[in-house]
């Protein structure tokens, strides 16, 4: 099919990194490794800090409903809509429309809903993100959480799995070498979860001054020397390795010996599959929806929300245990590149649009 792709909070194209961007960039490869014919429809944010600016948003959403409205008239129509994230901040204001004019199917990845939203001004967006819920001839969701939330709020909302995924040639390409001491971050330095985890993660390794261990840091952002600023006083025992690469960050991985972010507020965290492609096992939090891209007690370990001191216990306990940690890495890498492939996806997103959308759009 010719699939028009709509990111409502960020552009694939976005020049600034993000899981967003990312996951982003995974569904239309995806879709195209599955056969179909992938277009960017649109590069408008449709994101909005607060409800005042969403209004403000409304006479540019208008004239780019005109500009696809006519772009569809005159040229080549896409058969399918794909949204991917569409919530209270960033709705989608142009899939539901263009798809009901069109008669053509309208598809939602990620699509997230939170009631609590309409007391505090959100109303509007909050409408505009349930009805094409409503519409969609099938919402994808990526956890259980999540899949659980569409079906609480919208009973009769038709609803599908897919699980989180990533490219895994890079690291089918990296041969394992862990130095056993040294921990591994992967994570963008922004205020909100990022820093929250980042303090939650400095604190936990005070705890744990005594091991022999070294963390190195891969990542950057606006609040780089406030990240460094945690953990002051470690002298040595950090290494700031900043923005990198997708091949630099692979082999860099492979090279570490334990992966530790605790994941506050994480939507499900695709570093956690990069860590265990690398072979790395994982210590974070059951939280969110880490527990969909991590298997506690065989991939890594899960430790209870919030709680420094289990957390700072589990990265001290494999750090001492040589075989569980080995045994652990090996099984994270064969789940990741057995399970959680861009290939296995892919064949899952086909069978999901053929079962709902082309089904649909055939009625």
């Amino acid at each position: 099919m010719r699939v028009a792709f709509y990111a409502p909070m960020k552009s694939p194209n976005h020049p600034v990194p993000s899981g967003d961007r990312l996951m982003a960039r995974l569904l239309i490869r995806a879709l195209e490794l599955a056969g179909h014919e992938v277009d960017i429809v649109s590069e408008f944010r449709a994101y909005a800090a607060t409800p005042e600016a969403a209004a403000e948003l409304e006479p540019a959403i208008q004239a780019e409903l005109q500009r696809l409205r006519e772009t569809w008239t005159s040229g080549p129509r896409p058969e399918l809509w794909f949204c991917y994230h569409p919530y209270y901040k960033s709705p989608d204001p142009f899939g539901p429309v263009m798809s009901a004019e069109f008669a053509i199917p309208y598809v939602t990845a990620e699509a997230s809903y939170a009631a609590k939203r309409d007391r505090t001004g959100w109303a509007a967006q909050q409408k505009r993100v349930g009805d094409a819920i409503m519409q969609a001839a099938v919402n994808i969701s990526f956890t259980d959480r999540d899949r659980a939330g569409l079906s609480a709020a919208f009973p009769q909302a038709r609803l599908a799995g897919l699980k989180p995924f990533i490219d895994t040639v890079l690291f089918e390409k990296v041969r394992p070498a862990p130095d056993p001491r040294r921990l591994m971050t992967v994570a963008m330095m922004r205020a909100g979860d990022k820093m929250q985890s980042y303090a939650m993660l400095a604190k936990a390794l005070r705890l744990i001054e005594d091991w022999p261990w070294t963390l190195a840091v891969i990542g950057d952002g606006p609040m780089r020397h406030e990240v460094q600023a945690l953990f002051a006083g470690l002298p040595g025992r950090i290494e700031w390795l900043g923005e990198r690469d997708g091949a630099e960050i692979a082999g860099l991985l492979g090279g570490g010996g334990l992966y530790v972010w605790p994941g506050c507020g994480e939507a499900y965290g695709l570093a956690y599959l990069e860590a265990q492609a690398a072979g790395l096992p994982v210590v974070a939090q059951a939280t969110a929806g880490v527990p969909a891209v991590v298997e506690a007690g065989v991939t890594g370990l899960l430790t209870p929300d919030g709680d420094v001191a289990a957390y700072a216990r589990a990265v001290a306990a494999l750090l001492d245990d040589r075989a569980r940690r080995e045994a652990m890495g090996q099984a994270a890498r064969r789940f990741v590149l057995d399970e959680r492939s861009l290939a296995m996806a892919a064949q899952r997103l086909d069978g999901i649009l053929r079962d709902y959308a082309v089904t649909g759009a055939m009625r």
